[in-house]
């Protein structure tokens, strides 16, 4: 198989739960093309996306919303959301460094993990609702037009979250070996900067007929903000990263892409209530 072909199955094969087969000579290819995760983030956006458009043109708000967040964690998996359990634990450990790092590691599951978790899908659930909102109110209550708002939001999103997983691994430091730091030795500038310019156009675009093709581009620099907020949080807790903070920055980093285009929306909408 075509080393680029295979590089590409793989990245989907340790990104989602599509069941492509994954060997070590495929992510071997895929390291290689770090800015894979772009492609990734795409079309995994596109399925999301896709998937929300149907439960917004079918149920109830507040179910559409839960089932959305059912259905990304069905097709990304729990890595993510496992490592944010985990740098959770690490965060809120006390004690020095060396300790803090031994929570980050430990499989067993400690309160920490537990809020982190909790605040993280109770706020994503609660971004996608807003959206669902703000999205109705520009339409003028066309659920077709929000429908296709909520659609493209959950492109910018993904892509987002993908960005911010190239951002902790390009700028970040390893404290120790695994996949993380595969992922950080082989994500030079250069396949940050392709990275980058691929998820400005998508981001650009994805919005651009409704009017707010700027909006997809703050969605994402606000995301890429987390992201560095989160690599700040960790260097000073543990030194450095690991695989658990990449994975905690693409939760952040979704969810924070979906508020920032809530907040967008509710702008356009009048003004947002605390701004008034």
């Amino acid at each position: 198989m075509n080393n680029f072909l295979l590089a590409v199955r793989s990245s989907f094969g340790f990104l989602s739960t599509i069941p492509v087969g994954l060997t070590m000579e495929g992510l071997d290819e895929f390291f290689k093309r770090t800015y894979l995760h772009i492609l990734v983030g795409a079309i995994l956006g596109l399925l999301m996306g896709a998937f929300a458009f149907l439960a917004m043109m079918t149920l109830p708000q507040q179910i559409s919303a839960i089932l959305i967040v059912v259905f990304v964690y069905y097709l990304t998996g729990l890595n993510h959301l496992d490592g944010l359990a985990d740098f959770g634990d690490g965060v809120t450990a006390h004690g020095s460094v060396e300790k803090k790092i031994r929570a980050l590691k430990d499989v067993a599951l400690g309160i920490g993990g537990v809020g982190f978790c909790t605040m993280g899908i109770l706020a994503f659930y609660s971004s996608i609702a807003s959206l669902q909102s703000e999205a109705l109110i520009l339409s003028g209550n066309d659920m077709l037009y929000a429908a296709k708002i909520l659609l493209c939001s959950m492109l910018v999103a993904e892509v987002s979250a993908m960005q911010c997983m190239l951002t902790i691994a390009a700028f970040g430091k390893s404290i120790h070996e695994g996949l993380g730091s595969i992922l950080v030795q082989n994500t030079t500038l250069p396949k940050y900067v392709v990275g980058l310019l691929g998820s400005v156009i998508i981001c650009s675009l994805a919005l651009l007929p409704f009017g707010l093709w700027y909006g997809g581009v703050i969605a994402l620099t606000t995301a890429i903000i987390s992201a560095f907020v989160v690599l700040n949080i960790s260097n000073r807790h543990f030194g450095g990263m690991n695989g658990d903070v990449i994975g905690t920055s693409n939760e952040v980093g979704r969810t924070i892409a979906l508020l920032t285009i809530v907040l967008l929306l509710s702008y356009h909408n009048g003004g947002i209530p605390w701004m008034l």
